[in-house]
């Protein structure tokens, strides 16, 4: 049973509703706050034998908005109110939520400080603050290039601060590279916030997933399971909620079949609205890693621009997409990335998807 309070409920009626929860025999009593740009929602949650639990004990209280009773697996990411709006989250002076679209682009792998410099000056020169960089990278091959690691971050986030970059989306394999980000971070004097990025390959690494859960300092960009079902992707995220970190955006990026070909995945977009409709967390969506190639359309954009079209036009609130001053010389997914004289095209597309989706919403609502 999830009890849900109204938006900014004094601490009194909160006290409340706990302390009538506690009555009730054989139940756990947990108490979760969800942080918005603006509001805070509380919601005590009633764990245990709560069928003999009556709403209306509930009901009637001061502070309380709707009592409802949970069956679903996603108890923390679930969304148990279909009419709500989506809360998300701030972090580091970025709004994570339904109102914008945030576009997270950059480099797949760090290579160079030339190229990185680059990167950073056309993110500023396009009006973003926000990006990816890949310091750590888990390769099929154990001859790839795996990234420059913990080597690179101190000149990385002194880019970042120069270029103001706000936050930047870092995949993590190992529990050991939140300390190598967090000391990185400590000796830079925080110029600038770091996301989390839970990889594919890493979706079902349970440790992996309590250990990001565990803190709350940073975000996490979570992307959902190349060769597993949404569900079971879905269940994998709330491991990172119910560890108590519920600052989570979840990722589309593909998934591997066959029948995706010529693109390097199946591009899984339809599920966008599928995602919003099950859980409470903003979908971003991955089009680089879904399409994987340069290939134009008969329009002259490329594959990738119209498939971030369709994440768009189905309410994703974030664009993770790979971009390099010479896809040529990438020493990771070149191919997939886009170059730099893109940047501001991509931007301006993004912002008339955006006005489409917002004119439809609005008449249908």
């Amino acid at each position: 049973m999830i009890i849900t309070l109204e938006p900014n409920a004094a601490s009194g009626d909160v006290a409340i509703v706990i302390q009538r929860a506690e009555r009730f025999p054989g139940v756990s009593v947990q108490k979760h706050e969800f942080r918005g740009a603006s509001t805070v929602i509380t919601e005590i949650h009633l764990i245990g034998s709560t069928a003999q639990v009556p709403t209306h004990a509930f009901e009637s209280l001061p502070g309380v908005r709707k009592v409802v009773r949970v069956s679903m697996k996603y108890r923390l990411i679930g969304r148990h109110h279909p009419g709500e709006e989506t809360a998300g989250f701030s972090y580091h002076g970025v709004n994570f939520d339904e109102q914008r679209v945030l576009l997270f682009a950059g480099l797949c792998a760090v290579d160079t400080p030339e190229h990185t410099r680059e990167m950073m000056a056309a993110l500023k020169a396009a009006g973003l603050t926000t990006t990816r960089m890949g310091a750590y990278k888990p390769r099929t091959s154990p001859y790839d290039f795996q990234g420059l690691g913990k080597a690179c971050l101190p000149w990385l986030f002194e880019l970042a601060g120069e270029h103001g970059i706000q936050v930047i989306a870092m995949e993590v394999t190992d529990a050991r590279h939140l300390d190598e980000i967090r000391a990185a971070l400590d000796a830079a004097s925080h110029p600038t916030g770091v996301m989390l990025q839970i990889g594919t390959r890493n979706t079902q690494n349970f440790e992996l997933l309590k250990h990001v859960g565990q803190q709350q300092e940073f975000p996490v960009l979570f992307k959902r399971g190349m060769g597993i079902t949404l569900e079971e992707s879905l269940n994998a995220c709330e491991y990172i909620a119910s560890e108590g970190n519920r600052n989570i955006v979840f990722c589309l990026r593909g998934v591997k079949t066959h029948l995706g070909e010529p693109h390097r995945n199946l591009v899984d977009f339809a599920h966008v609205p599928v995602v919003r409709r099950q859980t409470r967390l903003p979908v971003c969506v991955d089009p680089s890693h879904s399409v994987g190639r340069m290939d134009l359309a008969p329009d002259g954009l490329p594959d990738i621009f119209h498939v971030v079209g369709q994440g768009v036009i189905a309410g994703a609130s974030m664009v993770l997409i790979d971009f390099h001053p010479r896809p040529e010389a990438a020493l990771c997914d070149g191919p997939q990335a886009l170059s730099l004289a893109r940047l501001p095209h991509l931007v301006e597309y993004i912002a008339k998807v955006r006005r489409a989706f917002e004119a439809v919403t609005q008449k249908a609502t």
